[in-house]
């Protein structure tokens, strides 16, 4: 017996999905928000909000073995936002907010790693942006 045109559809359709997360293009996410508008990139995030609550998390795209620096830029004019970075296992590695706005970090050869942001009623623009730099 064939597999039925729905299923070969349902499994390229999870494939794709798949695939776009891997590289960082898809995002999950749980939102509550009047305005919502994020884009991830390959060397920043950026997020414009107004009354939003919850969190959004995406593979971030960075080259194992290398050092990075991260800025975290948040002009916001209610509430607050958090960026972390998290393993494979989704640990926390580092955490941005205003009030510790940069921080580096060296990933290693073998990792997955993921950026998660967080927001507690904020209303206003942020902006994560990352740089490879040397030892």
């Amino acid at each position: 017996m064939w597999p039925s045109y729905h299923l070969i559809i349902l499994l390229a359709l999870d494939a794709v999905v798949y695939l776009l997360y891997r590289r960082g293009l898809a995002v999950t996410k749980c939102i509550a928000a009047v305005l919502f508008v994020f884009r991830p990139g390959r060397d920043a995030d950026r997020a414009k909000l107004d009354s939003c609550t919850g969190w959004v998390r995406h593979m971030g795209r960075f080259r194992q073995g290398r050092t990075y620096e991260f800025s975290f830029e948040a002009r916001l004019s209610k509430g607050e936002a958090e960026v972390s970075l998290l393993d494979r296992d989704k640990r926390p590695l580092l955490k941005l907010n205003r009030q510790s706005p940069n921080g580096g970090i060296t990933l290693t050869e073998n990792g997955r790693y993921y950026l998660r942001w967080d927001f507690q009623n904020a209303t206003g623009q942020c902006e994560l942006s990352w740089r490879e730099t040397e030892l």
